[in-house]
């Protein structure tokens, strides 16, 4: 006699399976005591950096001189060239695309270690030097023309070293 499917199993007369019974809610195991509850927590803004004008390349060295015809003599000898600039206020040379400048205004700097103005270009002075200020820096020449579409101006870092501001040429 071949078996059916339920009299293998069992009959409907047979045992009735077990079951477990269900915890009610208040027995039931938390989960949260395995997997820790997703909370919205505020993440911090990374830290602002300063948004403005920033400093361009290194274009120029002035040196404050108190003698204008001896200073252009020293440095055509110095750099085997004559200055692609020579004026009474002012005497500039070409050097790989950089400039080295003679300043006989004394006024307002004098000659000497302390004299010495490197220029960065800058696309607005105006905004340079606004920024500049107002990160700290002590302006010590507002920016001025110096010549036709060339202007500049110094300010002092927190610590007194000049970083000369220069737009255009």
């Amino acid at each position: 006699m071949v078996k059916t499917r339920a009299k293998a199993r069992g009959s409907a007369k047979s045992k009735p399976r077990k079951s477990k019974p269900k915890k009610s809610k208040s027995t039931r195991k938390s989960t949260s005591a395995r997997k820790p509850a997703k909370t919205s927590r505020a993440r911090t803004a990374p830290p602002t950096v300063p948004t403005g004008p920033f400093l361009g390349a290194l274009r120029s060295c002035i040196y404050q001189v108190t003698d204008l015809a001896l200073a252009k003599e020293f440095y055509s000898q110095a750099l085997g060239k004559e200055p692609y600039f020579d004026e009474p206020y002012y005497v500039g040379f070409d050097v790989d695309g950089q400039e080295l400048g003679l300043d006989p205004d004394i006024s307002k700097r004098p000659p000497g270690a302390g004299g010495t103005v490197a220029y960065w270009r800058v696309a607005d002075i105006n905004l340079a030097w606004q920024h500049l200020t107002t990160i700290g820096a002590t302006s010590i020449e507002l920016p001025h023309s110096v010549g036709v579409d060339l202007q500049t101006s110094i300010v002092a870092d927190p610590f007194g070293n000049y970083i000369g501001l220069l737009q255009g040429g």
